[in-house]
């Protein structure tokens, strides 16, 4: 477990100057009239010059030993300099298909799983929320709210995750442009000072299919806050299994890369020791297996990416 002593990056402006520099000149200016804001998650700083933010975990929880299976290799990831694991699992997968689907332990439960992985690991936490009564009780236990895509607009559900202090994280919908995730960002800042974070998980192209629009994450990090792109929800297709999402997990890597190279602050992957037997959202996950050296592989490319972006 890690203080806030450990060895940081150095911190690189030209990355934010470049997203700055190549956005259109119709972006709405940042509510707070900020260049850049960071947001403070556990111990982690996340934003401009920062390590990356990774959050990971499985979809939803299952058991504390499952859970443990997958954060313990977390961990150990984290003891890396150049990146910052927040573990993420789903008390309740609300939103799922159909009415049989297993959704997760529940709230009460769920929290007290969260809080016995956060106390074996050392690591922060994170998980959804679907209601606003859940706000509180899920600020007790985790370091960082997150926001469902499909409830991104929900005033009460924004209002009462900022209201607790902690730094929240909204998934862009489906269905709305990285512009009008101004007022979302207005609606958190509005209402609490824990910080926002904005993330990227695709746009709805037609019926049952996804794709990413690369300019979303400059975009939104032009509203002056910092970005996430969640590489393993962005290759979803709804519906596609028929009462269960598909996805196809080949797509996860490829599409992370590119978010590193524009210079995405986080990046966001589900993980599971066995994808085809998890709940929900198996065929977009990375086996665990193989997800240490797809971070290794992502983060030689951000180093990269800086070097270059400290050249310019």
């Amino acid at each position: 477990m890690r203080g806030l002593g450990r060895r940081r990056l150095a911190v690189d402006v030209s990355l934010a100057e470049t997203f700055h520099s190549d956005a259109s000149s119709d972006v709405p200016n940042t509510p707070d009239g900020f260049l850049m804001n960071s947001v403070t998650v556990g111990n982690y700083s996340c934003g401009p010059g920062q390590p990356l933010l990774l959050i990971a975990g499985p979809c939803v929880l299952q058991s504390v030993d499952l859970a443990l299976e997958i954060a313990e290799p977390l961990a150990r990831l984290n003891e890396r300099s150049d990146v910052n694991v927040v573990f993420k699992a789903s008390f309740d997968k609300a939103n799922r298909t159909s009415l049989n689907a297993e959704r997760g332990p529940g709230l009460e439960a769920g929290l007290r799983m969260m809080e016995d992985i956060a106390r074996m690991t050392g690591l922060p936490t994170t998980t959804d929320l679907h209601l606003p009564e859940q706000a509180a009780a899920v600020a007790e236990v985790c370091d960082l709210l997150q926001i469902p895509a499909f409830l991104a607009r929900q005033t009460d559900l924004l209002v009462a995750a900022a209201g607790t202090g902690r730094p929240v994280n909204v998934k862009k919908g489906q269905f709305m442009s990285p512009e009008d995730m101004k007022y979302v960002v207005d609606k958190v800042r509005g209402s609490g000072d824990g910080g926002v974070m904005l993330c990227e998980r695709g746009t709805f192209f037609g019926y049952g299919r996804l794709v990413n629009d690369m300019q979303s994450l400059v975009l939104m990090r032009n509203l002056g806050v910092p970005v996430v792109f969640d590489a393993t929800h962005s290759v979803q297709r709804p519906g596609g299994l028929g009462g269960a999402t598909g996805g196809n997990r080949e797509m996860v890597e490829p599409l992370a890369r590119a978010a590193v190279a524009i210079g995405t602050d986080a990046l966001f992957f589900e993980t599971h020791p066995d994808p085809e037997t998890s709940p929900s959202d198996g065929p977009n996950m990375i086996p665990l297996r193989a997800f240490d050296a797809t971070i290794t592989r992502l983060l030689k490319l951000r180093e990269v990416v800086q070097s270059l972006n400290a050249e310019a």
